[in-house]
Parts: structure tokens; C-alpha cells; sequence
């Protein structure tokens, strides 16, 4: 079976509006003053903020305010709209790709440390027990889906086209299935569920924490390289307000970078390259 390119979970609002204690104005940062709204999708990029970041902001004055999406296009959206004034859960590409299908223009302005995607099994130990016919799980958005392609050809399981346009990646690029797999497009939030269920799954790193699934239990982790590592997204609009300087600052601060050195739970993390 099969979902469409771009099924996304309904919007959910966890914890919106969550108010972090702090000093400062009630205007929004957006508006210079010292309210800063900022929202996550699942996985570990809220917990690295509040407790990395968010005591340099607070020591600066500012107030947050926390809002959280399970769905790949509303939070952008809400930042376009100067709902929200920034958002943590996506790699350069799929900003990209979220601009161009909705017309507005976000940029990101800081990477974070970053759980690569990783093919995981609750039946087969190891790259080698691999079945023929196997069943094999894949987001269904092409930006996510064609770094999962990767990984299994990375594993030798399948071989791709020279040049693949990851915009418009899809299971047509595969030239080469010698063990036959069988794919499972879904939305990327549903693969932890859906590795109950299939031989191998691919699972995006945040989606991956959220569910207790260890990053280094994967039988093999993606090369992450630049373009997949997440950032900060603002308003293209607001990239040189003081806000957003505050928010690169408190990412690129020794306290952040120390919170996330000593913590285990970030072991495999990519971290970004202003990691000294």
C-alpha cells in the first residue's frame, strides 16, 4: 500500500502557548521587544532549546513561548504569518521544498545538533538478513525519501540514478532492487509505528527519540552532510533582527555547546560544524 507524497498528520497543538518564566516586554521579538515564539515538531530539538539555549536567552530578557506541530507544513506557515517568529524541526532541502509549495520565503539562520536518519528492524539483527522481498518503510516526502534511497544504497540493497533532483526524488529513481524489497511509502512520523510491522524501517532522527528508539541501535545511519543538518527557520523578513542574533548566539554559546557535549542522549548526533 501506499499514502500520497505530501500526507501530512493533522495539526496538533500540544503545548501552545506554554509561557517559560522570565523578564522583558510584551511585545513579540518580531517586533524588537523581548516575547520570543518559538515551536518544535516531536523529537529532541524542544528539550536541546530549553535547556541549552533558553537560560542565555532568559538571561537577556526574554520571555518564550513555546507552540508544538506534528505536521511538515504549519509550523513554516505560522512563521510566515508572524504567528510564531521562529521553528526547529527541518533540514535546508525541505524548507526549500515547503517555500516553493507554499509560496512564502523562510530561511534558516543556525544549524543544531541533529539525529541523522537511520534503517532500523525489530527482525533481522543485521545488513546481511536481508530477505528477498523484504519490506521496507520510506517517508513519503522526496526530500526525506531520497536520503532514505541512500542509506539502502549505501547498504548495496538498491542502486539510483546518476543526479536525482531531491525536490522530486521518488521510488521511479531506483534502477536496481536485486533482493526484490517492497516499499512502504508513509508519512515520516508514522515509522516507528510502522516498524512493528515491516522488515526494515527508515526512520528520521527526531521521529526516532521521540519514540525512545536509540540512534545507535540503527543497523546503518545516513552520512548526514550540510544540507540535512536542521536549523532555525525565520521569516526572511526578520533575519537581521536582533532576535534572531540573540537566538544564533545562544546556539553558538559555550553553554549550549557544553549541555550538548556532556549529555549521552546526544551520542550519534551530527553536530554543526561551529562546534569547537
Amino acid at each position: 500500500m501506499k499514502t500520497g507524497k505530501w500526507t501530512y498528520s493533522v495539526l496538533t497543538l500540544v503545548a501552545a502557548a506554554l509561557i517559560v518564566a522570565g523578564c522583558g516586554g510584551s511585545k513579540d521579538a518580531a517586533g524588537d521587544g523581548k516575547t520570543l515564539r518559538i515551536s518544535f515538531n516531536p523529537g529532541p530539538y524542544s528539550d536541546q532549546f530549553k535547556k541549552g539555549v533558553a537560560p542565555y536567552l532568559e538571561k537577556k530578557g526574554y520571555t518564550i513561548k513555546y507552540t508544538e506541530f506534528t505536521d511538515g507544513i504549519q509550523p513554516d506557515v505560522a512563521v510566515s504569518k508572524g504567528e510564531i517568529d521562529a521553528n526547529v524541526f527541518q533540514h535546508s532541502l525541505y524548507l526549500q521544498s515547503i517555500n516553493e509549495r507554499e509560496n512564502i520565503d523562510l530561511v534558516g539562520v543556525v544549524q543544531v545538533p541533529t539525529p541523522p536518519m537511520g534503517l532500523y528492524s525489530k527482525k533481522h539483527t543485521s545488513l546481511e538478513d536481508v530477505p528477498d522481498g523484504a519490506t521496507v518503510n520510506l517517508p513519503n516526502q522526496p526530500v526525506n525519501e531520497l536520503r532514505a534511497l541512500n542509506i539502502l544504497k549505501a547498504v548495496g540493497w538498491i542502486e539510483l540514478k546518476d543526479n536525482i533532483d531531491p525536490l522530486k526524488a521518488s521510488l521511479k529513481d531506483i534502477v536496481s532492487n536485486p533482493h526484490h524489497l517492497k516499499f512502504l511509502e508513509t508519512d515520516p512520523a508514522q515509522a516507528p509505528r510502522a516498524l512493528e510491522d515491516v522488515d526494515f524501517a527508515l526512520i528520521q532522527g527526531n521521529y526516532a527519540v521521540a519514540n525512545n528508539i536509540k540512534i545507535t541501535s540503527a543497523l546503518q545511519l545516513e552520512d548526514m552532510t550540510d544540507p540535512f543538518i536542521n536549523v532555525v527557520a525565520v521569516d526572511r523578513k526578520n533575519k537581521d533582527k536582533p532576535f534572531v542574533q540573540d537566538l544564533i548566539d545562544g546556539y553558538h554559546s559555550q553553554e549550549f555547546q557544553d549541555y550538548i557535549r556532556s549529555n549521552p542522549d546526544y551520542e550519534g548526533y551530527k553536530l554543526p560544524s561551529y562546534f569547537k
